[in-house]
């Protein structure tokens, strides 16, 4: 009879570590593109909506259609779904760049909402003020919806993060990398519980501290 041992506890960084960084690349590279087209899109929505500084409603519900549909689907129904996307793209489906595609997709949508809700409470009397101003709708957008909806948006990139991880941790199922990726072929096919432990640990670490770090933030964004 074969025993199964675990990874020495020793021997563990030397997994552990690789893994944590292809993770933040992972999320880092996503969470580029999730705020440069989820923080737009979410002004957007909200604007053209009937409280906002352009209400169009075919717009608006064209735009909004499209970001509850990348919020529609589980995250890895939705992985599936974007195969043929993916293998167009970067010509594989697995690995690093075949999770890019699927958790920007999921990020973007999910950011969008978080946005428009974050300008939604930015008080009506200040975009009142802004146009009595003379300031133009742009600027109104920059300079008072996004800079009053500060606390809510760095609550919502924090959110935000943190899904990421999650599903950086899910496309390990695809072999995107990480500490996913190390917990299922080690952690879980292998049965080595020194790993899925270490992993589960590091995971929970690193949700902690950027939740931490988010809601002090917010703090003092706050006035």
């Amino acid at each position: 009879m074969t025993v199964l041992l675990g990874t020495p506890w020793p021997d563990v960084p030397d997994l552990l570590l690789p893994a944590l960084g292809e993770t933040l690349r992972m999320v880092a590279v996503v969470m580029g593109v999730v705020v440069l087209v989820g923080g737009p899109l979410g002004v957007l929505i909200f604007n053209t909506s009937p409280l906002g500084l352009t209400p169009h409603r075919l717009v608006h519900v064209s735009i909004s259609w499209i970001a509850n549909l990348g919020r529609s689907l589980p995250f890895l129904v939705l992985m599936a779904a974007v195969i043929p996307v993916t293998k167009l793209v970067f010509g594989t489906t697995i690995g690093f760049q075949a999770a890019l595609i699927p958790m920007s997709i999921a990020g973007i949508a999910f950011f969008a909402r978080l946005t428009e809700n974050a300008v939604r409470e930015v008080p009506r009397e200040l975009l009142d003020v802004g146009l009595a101003g003379g300031s133009s709708k742009r600027q109104i957008m920059t300079s008072i919806q996004l800079t009053e909806a500060l606390p809510g948006l760095a609550a919502g990139l924090t959110l935000n993060v943190i899904a990421m991880i999650e599903y950086s941790a899910i496309a390990g199922a695809i072999g995107s990398g990480g500490v996913g990726y190390l917990a299922v072929n080690y952690g879980y096919r292998r049965f080595d519980d020194n790993i899925m432990i270490a992993c589960i640990v590091l995971l929970v670490a690193l949700v902690q501290l950027i939740q931490f770090s988010g809601d002090r933030i917010v703090r003092a964004l706050t006035h």
